[in-house]
């Protein structure tokens, strides 16, 4: 699923009071992290990840392995905090459409 513009400001303007659900730790990107995302995506839809690089490159890689593993779709990065969504079967977020 492809997000518009229109669908991302909307999904940014929900995210914005939300704290970060998971936090990555020194270890980087484990199966645990990636199990705990793909949980809370399940329970929330909308979530955001902190994510603990100092490097750009490496936080884009580690950014571009997080939406590949969980089929989640980027709607926002501001320094080192990720805001991705999927949708799940209960469909909790109504998105505009395009």
């Amino acid at each position: 699923m492809k997000l518009s513009t229109k669908q991302k400001q909307y999904l940014k303007g929900l995210a914005h009071p939300l704290k970060p659900v998971v936090l990555m730790g020194a270890n980087g990107l484990t199966e645990a992290v990636v199990a705990e995302i793909e949980l809370a995506l399940d329970h929330h839809e909308l979530i955001k990840v902190k994510v603990a690089s100092e490097d750009r490159e490496t936080k884009n890689l580690i950014i571009d392995a997080i939406l590949r593993e969980t089929g989640a779709e980027k709607v926002q990065v501001i320094g080192k905090t990720l805001v991705i969504y999927r949708q799940s079967d209960a469909r909790k977020i109504e998105l505009p459409r395009k």
